[in-house]
Parts: structure tokens; C-alpha cells; sequence
């Protein structure tokens, strides 16, 4: 629930059609309690004290994005078409090192705004100044699990222990904030950017408190393997495991360079992948074996990384990149299909996540968004299923609600000044660059 928001006693969807938990499609009304943040019931003719109108359109689970890092929507279009080396030595890194409290809000609550508006309710964020973050969360009204992503490499001792200590704090301190639409988790920024002693200590001292993972893993080959594999004489994932850092509730972006062994141990140990097909086609990493991942059991969810590297975070883009990619990398058009992409966005990632959502049926949460299907590039219809993930996009969305209330409605976003977001995002972005420069 929304601090402070006068909220009805129940809420009714009505009108439209709605997808169901088995990804069939009837026409029924969602009611919703917007207090609990629930869903009480799915079918016809039902009744609320507030209605939202659904009529010539589709209600969907909010989509989750499971990975990435929403203040670098300031840096969309920034550095292109660059190997993914020189493109973070020689434009990213000089510019985050530049960034102050204010920029992290404003691409925050850019980034926030740009997913309200696509149909997501949920993500996952990696960053630094967390509390910023939380913030736009807070104030915008839809759900995020985040953290302070962990870096050792070129730091002093001092900076490493305070890096490990921060990560953990913001972990603790942020956990339930935002009347409970923010959970946490402790990340070590990737395998290949923490060194062993510190992610050995951040591990240890995460599992004592009870906090999952989440990292970067097997994303480029000549980055995040190769170099693991000649210091420690094993793989990534068999060293994260050696450490303690791939249990149930940890969950990886990327994850493109995985051998067979490495995806048995991500169903033995059942941690979660986020596919981020996008990026990993931009920054030139690879086509993961997505289909192989899910035909041994892991989870696999959806994340668009950050805008520089997408450059949106529209996930109705990324579940058709998912689709298109994994059937390359597999061989075999029938590989990855629609269905199971279209739950990556939605159920994948809850779970991903450690949340109760990604379906509507009674008792999930209230994360729905609803599509307009009266559009041209949607007629006719013959399969929704495929239409969301080969067709729709982030414009068809109509309606946006998060844990029961109403975020966007006939594609006004109700809890954020978009003339003002942007103008101070794009004021923001010009400082920033200019002091890197």
C-alpha cells in the first residue's frame, strides 16, 4: 500500500479478459484488495467499491525485471557500439565516478517511471546509493529488491572492508522498507570484480543474517571466465559454489558462458538466472543456452541489465529478444517459445525474486498490468500468448497496479510528475557528463 494513499476497500478490473495461472485466457473481472495488496477473486461479474475498466483488453501478471540498474538511465545513448572493455574503462566507469545523491534519484526515478509505464511492477536493482533508490520506490509505489553491488578490484584495503560492511548494511537497513514493497539482498558485483578473501567474508557474514545473493556471473567469456578459470583452475560457478555463493534464493544475471556442469549445479542448488538477452546482444557477450537451462530445471527469469547497455526497460522487448535468441543459440525454432518466455517476465522473476506474484489467482499479490489489444499490430488474434511476446510492447499498456493500487491509468502515470522527471533527468545527465569530462 502506498504511505499515505486513501485507498478504496476493494478495487474490480472489469470488462476485459484475463490471463490465467495455466496461461489460458477467459473473459472475468479481477477484484482486488488494495489495503492487503492482494488478489480475493477472479471471475464474472464481480463487484468492487472502485473500478478499473478492462474492456478491449488483457490483464496480465505485472512483468518483473530481474536485473538491472535503474539510475543508468542517465547514460542511455551515452557510449555505443564499443566492446564491452573500452565501453566501461572509457565511458561508464569515469562517469559513475562522478555521480552524487541527486543523479542516483533522478535516473531512479527516470528509470521507475519508463517501467510504470511498460507494464512492470518489480525489480531488481544493483547500485550505489541504495537509499536513493529506495526513495523512488517508495514514493512511486511499485516494488523493488535492491542492493549496493560490491566491487574490490584497485581498492585499498580500508575502501574493501568498508565496501563489504556497506553492502550488508544496506541490506539490513533497507529490508521491508516501503510499507514492505522493498526486500534486499547482499551482491558481490560479479565473480570477476571481488576478490576471494572479501566475497568468501561477505558470503559468510550474508548467510548469517539471512540475506540471498545476487551477481554477475559468466556474462563474457574473456572477462568473467577465462581469467577465474586459469586463477582457480575450476569455473565460475563451481568456485562460487566452493564459497558458499550459490544456494536456494541467490539468483545470477547473465550467465551466457555455462557449461553443462555449471547448469546442473544451478538446478541442484536451486539458484535463479536472469536472461538479459539485450545486453548480452549489445555488449556483443554471447547467446546463452536458455533452453538448456530450462530443460534442466532452473529457473530462468528476465532482466534488461541497465539503459546504457539496452538501451530501454521495456521487458515485453525482452521476452521477444528472449525468444528470437534462444532460438539460435539452440538450433531449433521450436526452442524457448512464447509461453515460456512470457512466464520468465512474470513467474520466473517473482520467484527469482522471493516474491508471491508473477499470476493472478486469489491470494497473489495485486501486480497486474492490462494491454490494449485494440491495437493494429495485435489484430487479429489468434494466440495471446504469442502476442505478448512477439507483438505487444511496453506502449500497449493501459493500466498499471502494484500491490493493489493503481499506478497508471489510461496511460497517466498517477504517483510521479513524468514532465518533471524527465526534465530533471535530462538536467541531471548533462551535469554529470560534464563533470566526467
Amino acid at each position: 500500500m502506498l504511505a499515505g494513499a486513501l485507498l478504496p476497500l476493494t478495487l474490480c478490473l472489469t470488462g476485459g479478459q484475463v490471463l490465467l495461472p495455466d496461461y489460458s485466457v477467459e473473459r472475468a473481472d479481477v477484484l482486488v484488495d488494495p489495503n492487503a495488496g492482494e488478489i480475493l477473486a477472479v471471475g464474472p461479474a464481480l463487484d468492487g467499491d472502485q473500478t478499473l475498466d478492462t474492456s478491449g483488453g488483457l490483464v496480465i501478471p505485472g512483468l518483473v525485471n530481474a536485473h538491472t540498474h535503474a539510475a543508468m538511465t542517465l547514460l542511455r545513448g551515452y557510449a555505443d557500439d564499443k566492446p564491452v572493455g573500452a565501453w566501461l574503462e572509457e565511458d561508464v566507469w569515469p562517469v559513475e565516478a562522478e555521480l552524487e545523491p541527486p543523479d542516483i534519484r533522478a535516473g531512479a526515478d527516470l528509470g521507475i517511471l519508463e517501467m510504470i509505464r511498460s507494464g512492470t511492477t518489480t525489480f531488481a536493482d544493483m547500485y550505489f546509493g541504495v537509499e536513493q533508490t529506495a526513495a523512488a520506490v517508495e514514493a512511486s509505489g511499485v516494488r523493488a529488491l535492491l542492493g549496493r553491488g560490491t566491487v574490490t578490484l584497485g581498492k585499498s584495503d580500508e575502501a574493501v572492508t568498508n565496501d563489504v560492511n556497506r553492502s550488508l548494511e544496506v541490506a539490513a537497513e533497507f529490508a521491508g522498507a516501503a510499507d514492505g514493497r522493498v526486500s534486499t539482498a547482499a551482491m558481490p558485483h560479479a565473480l570477476s570484480t571481488i576478490d576471494e578473501d572479501s566475497l568468501r567474508e561477505l558470503v559468510e557474514r550474508a548467510r548469517e543474517r539471512g540475506f540471498r545473493l545476487h551477481y554477475h556471473a559468466n556474462e563474457n567469456e574473456q572477462v568473467d571466465v577465462t581469467p577465474l578459470v586459469a586463477e582457480n583452475g575450476t569455473r565460475p560457478l563451481v568456485y562460487a559454489d566452493e564459497l558458499g555463493a550459490l544456494e536456494p534464493g541467490d539468483f545470477l544475471a547473465h550467465c551466457v558462458h555455462v557449461d553443462d556442469e555449471e547448469i546442473d549445479l544451478l538446478a541442484d542448488r536451486d539458484a535463479a538466472v536472469v536472461h538479459c538477452p539485450a545486453s548480452n546482444m549489445k555488449l556483443a557477450s554471447g547467446l546463452a543456452p536458455v533452453q538448456r537451462m530450462l530443460d534442466a530445471g532452473v529457473t530462468v527469469a528476465l532482466g534488461t541489465d541497465g539503459a546504457a547497455s539496452n538501451n530501454d526497460l521495456d521487458v515485453f522487448g525482452e521476452m521477444r529478444d528472449a525468444a528470437m535468441v534462444g532460438k539460435l543459440a539452440a538450433k531449433d525454432a521450436s526452442a524457448v517459445p512464447a509461453e515460456a518466455v512470457l512466464q520468465m517476465a512474470t513467474r520466473n522473476g517473482a520467484r527469482a525474486l522471493g516474491i508471491n506474484a508473477g499470476r493472478i489467482e486469489p491470494g497473489a499479490k495485486a501486480d497486474l498490468a492490462v494491454v490494449n489489444l485494440e491495437q493494429p499490430h495485435l489484430t487479429p488474434i489468434h494466440d495471446l500468448v504469442s502476442h505478448l511476446v512477439y507483438a505487444a510492447n511496453g506502449a500497449d499498456v493501459r493500466h498499471t497496479v502494484c500491490d493493489g493500487a493503481v499506478l497508471m491509468r489510461d496511460r497517466e502515470v498517477l504517483t510521479m510528475d513524468e514532465q518533471a522527471v524527465r526534465e530533471t533527468a535530462t538536467e541531471r545527465a548533462a551535469a554529470l557528463v560534464a563533470r566526467a569530462a
